[in-house]
C-alpha cells in the first residue's frame, strides 16, 4: 500500500491549475474560484496563455514557466491535452495531479507517463478533493464544506454532490472529501492507510462501485477499522446495476463477506447512508446493546420497536428498582416500562425526569428519545431540557443517546440544537433504530475480529497426499471429479464421505449391492451431465437385486435416449445413509472473479440459489470465523438450528468448515467444490455426494485469495546452544493464551526495555492485536518448545512495515529465564531474512542504553547503532537492500 505522493495530494503547499480560465462556464474558472474561496494558505498558480491573470491572480503561460514546482496540479483542459501536460508536469518535478476528465483509451498511457515521472494521479473523471482543515477546495463542488471529523471517499461524483448538499443542510463537517473517479492510480486502499493515521479523522465513510485489487482493499480496511469506524455503501447489488456501472466483477455476496471480514459495516441504501453520516459525525463508543425507548406517544415507539425486532436488536430489561423509581417520578397515568410512553401531554420537565432516572440505571446502554410535535412540550424546549439533563448528569457522557424529533418545520431548531451539542438526531423512529443498529453491528464485527479462536481438536491436513491426487487427476485430463474420486482428497483433510463403489453395468451394480447390503443408492457417473437430476440419474432406497437391476438399466436407457452423445462412466453404488433425524446441509466453494474462493453454507436441496440460500465467508477460516458463519446462516434463515430430533452441532460443523477452508487454501487446483448433501447426525458429518472441479495452477497460489493465509513455508526447526530444538513459526491467532503465559515469564526489566514503560497487565485487546496479524503487513515469529497440547512460547520477534513497504520497525523478546541459548540471535536472523526477501529497504528499532545485550547483538548482525543519551534511547538501523536500490 504505497503512500508515495499522498502527502503532496492531501496536504499540498502549492497548487497549479492547468487550463485556468476567466470564462464562468469553464472548469478552470470553477476550480480557481473554489481554491481561492476555500481559504487555501499556499500559492495558487493559474496556468493559461489566454489570460494575464485569473480571479486576480497572476497567470503563467505554460508549465515550464512556473516560478517553482507545485506539489499538486489540477488538469482542467480538454482530455486530448492530458498526456503532453502530464509530461510537462513530470519534467517540472510535480508530485501529484488531479485529472478531471479522460477517455478510457487514455488510461494506460496516462499511467505509464505518471510512472515514468514518479507522479501520483487522482482520477480521472474525479470531482476533486476537499480538505477543509487545510482550507483546500480543489473540486467542482459549488457547496461550501465545514470542518469536521468524518472522511468521505467516493467513486461517484453524483453521490459526492448529493452528500455535500445534504451535509450543508445538516451542518455536518468533514476532515476530507475525496472523489476518486476511475481510481486509475490512487485507490481507496491507500487512502484508508493515510486516513487511519490522520489525527483530524475519527470515522470514514466509503461509497464504492468497483475495486482494482481486492486483497489490498481488505488488508487496508482490516488495518484501518481497528482504529476507526468505517461504513461502506456498495452499489451494484443486481447484475443489471453492475452492467450499468460497468463495475468490476464481484458478486454482491462476496462484497458482503469481504466488508464483514474487514470489520467494516455495510449500509444498504442512500437513506441509510445519510443516517450513517449523522451517526458517525457524533458517534461515541457503544458500551452495550441494550436500548431504552422513551416517547411521547405509543405509535412512534411501536414503529421503533418493530424495526428493532426486525434487525435483531436488544431491548433493555429494566430492574424492579428502576421501574419503581420511574413510577415515583412520573404521573400515575404513565406506566413505567420499555418502551416508556410519556403520553401526548408530556412536558419538557417530564422528559427531563424520565431521562435522569434512566441515566442512573445500569440496565441501559443506549437511550433513544422520541418527540412528536406537541402543544404541551414544544420541540425546541424539550430538546434544551434533554441536552441540559444529559450535560449535568455524571453518566451523561458515557451513555449512547439518539434522538428522533419527528416532523419537519417544527423540529428544525431542535435538530440544530442537538447537532450543536454533538448528539445524533434523526427524522424517523425507523431511521433512528437503523442508526443504532449500525453501531451495534459495527461493535459486533469488531468484537468478532478480536475473539481468540481455539484450534479444533484432531485437525487433519495431509497436503502432500491431496496435491498428489489432484495432480494425478489433472495429468489424466480430468476436470471434474465425483464422490468416489474425491473421497481420498477429502480424507486427507479429515472429511468423512460415505463409502462408494463403482459399477460399470447393471449386473455389477447388483453384485456390489449384495456385498454391501440393502438398501442402496445408485448415481450416474458422467462428466457431461453435471446435474444428475436432469436425467433422473439418482435412484434411492433400492431394497432388492431386482430393483437395483431395473433402476440401473433405466438410468442407462434414459441417458442414451435423451443425451446420446454424453459419456457414461458407469454408476456409483452407495449404502443408504441413516437419515432418521438427520439434517441435510450443503457446503460449496465457488470462485469469485474479484475476491477469489468463497465458502458457502446453507440447507441441502436439489436447487440452490446461492444469492438467497447461502451464507458466505472468505477463507481462511478459523473456528471462530466458522462459528460466526453458521450463526449468521441461522439468523438469516439460510440454516435451521436443529433437525427434527436434535440440535445442530455448531462446534462440529465449524470444524468441518475449517477443514474445507484448509483444503481450498492449500490446493489452488480447486475451482469449485460442492458437498451436497452433507448429512449432519449429532456430532457426525458425512458427505453423501461431492463434486469437484479442478484446473492446473501456476504461480503463487496465495495471489488468488483476498486474505493472505497462515504462511506454513516459514516454519523451521532450530537447535539451541544447549542442543534443545525449537520450532520457529509465524504467530497464530490461537496463540493468545500461550503468549500471555510467555509474557508472565518475562521480567519487568525486560518488558520495560521492550515497551519503554511499566506494564502491569496486557489486556485481551492488546494480545489480540499481537496475535491476530495481517501477514500482508506484519510478521511475528514465535519460538515454540514442545509443539502440541503442551507447547510453550519462549521467544517472539516481529516486524511491522510502513504502507510503502520500505521501512519496518522490529522488536525481539526472549523469556528471561532462557537467555544465553542464542534464541534472540536466531529469531532476529530469521526476521532479517524474511524482511529482506519481502523487499523491505530498512529494518529499524529502538532500545535503551541499559539494554547492552540487545545493543551488542545488533552490532554483531550489522546494525548501525546510534546512541542518543540525551533522549535515553539507542537507534538501530539495518539497510537490507544494496545501496543502488536504496
Amino acid at each position: 500500500m504505497s503512500q508515495r505522493g499522498l502527502e503532496a495530494l492531501l496536504r499540498p503547499r502549492s497548487i497549479a491549475v492547468i487550463g485556468a480560465s476567466m470564462k464562468p462556464d469553464r472548469a478552470g474558472y470553477l476550480m480557481m474560484r473554489n481554491l481561492l474561496a476555500g481559504g487555501f494558505s499556499g500559492p495558487v498558480l493559474p496556468v493559461t496563455p489566454a489570460w494575464k491573470a485569473v480571479c486576480g491572480v497572476l497567470a503563467w503561460p505554460d508549465v515550464a514557466s512556473l516560478p517553482f514546482t507545485p506539489d499538486l496540479a489540477v488538469l482542467c483542459t480538454h482530455a486530448t491535452r492530458n498526456l503532453s501536460l502530464l509530461d510537462a508536469l513530470g519534467e517540472k518535478g510535480c508530485k501529484t495531479c488531479i485529472i478531471l476528465s479522460a477517455s478510457p483509451d487514455q488510461h494506460a498511457a496516462l499511467l505509464e507517463c505518471a510512472g515514468r515521472w514518479n507522479m501520483r494521479l487522482l482520477g480521472p473523471n474525479s470531482l476533486g478533493l476537499l480538505a477543509p482543515w487545510q482550507g483546500l477546495n480543489a473540486s467542482f463542488s459549488p457547496v461550501p464544506i465545514r470542518k469536521g471529523k468524518l472522511a468521505f471517499i467516493s467513486q461517484s461524483a453524483a453521490v459526492s454532490n448529493t452528500i455535500l448538499d445534504w451535509a450543508q443542510q445538516r451542518e455536518i463537517g468533514f476532515s476530507y472529501f475525496i472523489a476518486l473517479g476511475d481510481s486509475l492510480d490512487i485507490g481507496v486502499d491507500e487512502l484508508l492507510d493515510y486516513l487511519a493515521r490522520d489525527s483530524k479523522t475519527t470515522a470514514i465513510l466509503l461509497y464504492l462501485e468497483h475495486l482494482r485489487d481486492a486483497r489490498r482493499f481488505v488488508s487496508a480496511a482490516r488495518s484501518a477499522s481497528r482504529n476507526k469506524p468505517i461504513l461502506v455503501i456498495k452499489s451494484g447489488r443486481s447484475p443489471g446495476a453492475q452492467r450499468l456501472l460497468k463495475a468490476d466483477a464481484g458478486s454482491d455476496q462476496a462484497w458482503d463477506a469481504a466488508i464483514q471480514r474487514a470489520g467494516l459495516l455495510r449500509v444498504e441504501d442512500t437513506h441509510e447512508l445519510f443516517s450513517a453520516v449523522e451517526t458517525l459525525s457524533h458517534m461515541r463508543p457503544l458500551r452495550g446493546e441494550r436500548v431504552m425507548i422513551v416517547s411521547n406517544g405509543a405509535a412512534p415507539a411501536a414503529l421503533a420497536l418493530d424495526e428493532l425486532w426486525r434487525r435483531n436488536g436488544k431491548l433493555a430489561t429494566l430492574s424492579e428498582e428502576t421501574l419503581a423509581e420511574l413510577q415515583a417520578q412520573l404521573p400515575g397515568s404513565v406506566t413505567a416500562g420499555n418502551p416508556l410512553d410519556l403520553l401526548d401531554d408530556a412536558t419538557a420537565q417530564r422528559y427531563q425526569q424520565a431521562v435522569s432516572v434512566l441515566l442512573n440505571s445500569p440496565d441501559v446502554d443506549a437511550l433513544m428519545v422520541i418527540h412528536s410535535p406537541s402543544a404541551a412540550a414544544p420541540g425546541s424546549d424539550s430538546a434544551r431540557a434533554l441536552i441540559d439533563a444529559v450535560a449535568r448528569h455524571p453518566r451523561g457522557k458515557y451513555i449512547t443517546l439518539l434522538t428522533n424529533w419527528c416532523g419537519e418545520h417544527s423540529s428544525q431548531e431542535a435538530r440544530r440544537l442537538f447537532s450543536d451539542a454533538g448528539i445524533p438526531t434523526y427524522r424517523t423512529p425507523e431511521g433512528t433504530i437503523t442508526a443504532f443498529m449500525h453501531m451495534v453491528e459495527y461493535r459486533r464485527n469488531q468484537k468478532q475480529l478480536r475473539e481468540t479462536p481455539a484450534l479444533p481438536p484432531n485437525l487433519t491436513a495431509n497436503t502432500g497426499d491431496a496435491h498428489r491426487l489432484l495432480q494425478q487427476a489433472l495429468r489424466e485430463g480430468a476436470v471434474a471429479l465425483d464422490t468416489h474420486e474425491v473421497r481420498p482428497v477429502l480424507a486427507a483433510y479429515g472429511l468423512q464421505t460415505l463409502p462408494t463403489w463403482i459399477a460399470s453395468d447393471s449386473s455389477e451394480a447388483v453384485h456390489i449391492a449384495e456385498q454391501i447390503g440393502y438398501p442402496v443408492a445408485l448415481k450416474l457417473r458422467s462428466p457431461d451431465i453435471p446435474h444428475k437430476s436432469d436425467v433422473q440419474g439418482v435412484m434411492l432406497y433400492l431394497r432388492t437385486a431386482a430393483e437395483v437391476h431395473q433402476a440401473a438399466t433405466a438410468i442407462f436407457d434414459r441417458v442414451r435416449m435423451t443425451l446420446p452423445q454424453a459419456r457414461i462412466h458407469g454408476l456409483l453404488v452407495q449404502s443408504m445413509a441413516n437419515r432418521a433425524g438427520a439434517q441435510e446441509l450443503r457446503i460449496a466453494v465457488e470462485h469469485d472473479p474479484l475476491f477469489g474462493p468463497l465458502i458457502l453454507l446453507g440447507e441441502g436441496g436439489t436447487e440452490w440459489d446461492t444469492q438467497n440460500a447461502a451464507a458466505v465467508a472468505l477463507p481462511p477460516l478459523n473456528m471462530n470465523l466458522a462459528r460466526y458463519l453458521i450463526i449468521q446462516a441461522i439468523k438469516r434463515g439460510k440454516l435451521r438450528a436443529r433437525s427434527a430430533l436434535r440440535p445442530l452441532d455448531i462446534a462440529g460443523l465449524s470444524q468441518v468448515l475449517v477443514q474445507v477452508s484448509n483444503l481450498v487454501v492449500d490446493c489452488p487446483e480447486i475451482n469449485r467444490l460442492d458437498i451436497h448433501p452433507l448429512l449432519a447426525t449429532g456430532s457426525e458429518f458425512i458427505a453423501l455426494d461431492v463434486t469437484l472441479q479442478i484446473s492446473p495452477w501456476q504461480g503463487d497460489p496465495e495471489t488468488r485469495l483476498a486474505i493472505r493465509p497462515y504462511p506454513h513455508q516459514f516454519e523451521e526447526w532450530v537447535e539451541m546452544k544447549n542442543g534443545a530444538r525449537c520450532l520457529f513459526r509465524p504467530i497464530l491467532p490461537e496463540d493468545e493464551p500461550q503468549l500471555r503465559r510467555f509474557i508472565d515469564r518475562v521480567t519487568k526489566e525486560d518488558l520495560y526495555y521492550r515497551y519503554f514503560s511499566e506494564i502491569n497487565e496486557f489486556t485481551h485487546e492488546d494480545l489480540a492485536n499481537m496475535t491476530q496479524i495481517d501477514y500482508d503487513r506484519e510478521m511475528a515469529f514465535v519460538a515454540v518448545r514442545n509443539p502440541g497440547p503442551e507447547e510453550e512460547i519462549v521467544g517472539v520477534t516481529r516486524a511491522i512495515s510502513d504502507p510503502d513497504n520500505s521501512d519496518a520497525e522490529f522488536a525481539v523478546l526472549v523469556r528471561s529465564d532462557l537467555k544465553g541459548l542464542g534464541l534472540g540471535r536466531r529469531l532476529l536472523e530469521k526476521l532479517i531474512a524474511y524482511t529482506r526477501e519481502h523487499g523491505i529497504a530498512r529494518l529499524n528499532g529502538i532500545t535503551m542504553p541499559g539494554n547492552q545485550g540487545m545493543v551488542a547483538l545488533a552490532r554483531k548482525l550489522g546494525f548501525q547503532v546510534d546512541v542518543q543519551l540525551e533522549d535515553g534511547i539507542v537507534g538501530l538501523t539495518l539497510p537490507l537492500l544494496p545501496p543502488a536500490v536504496l
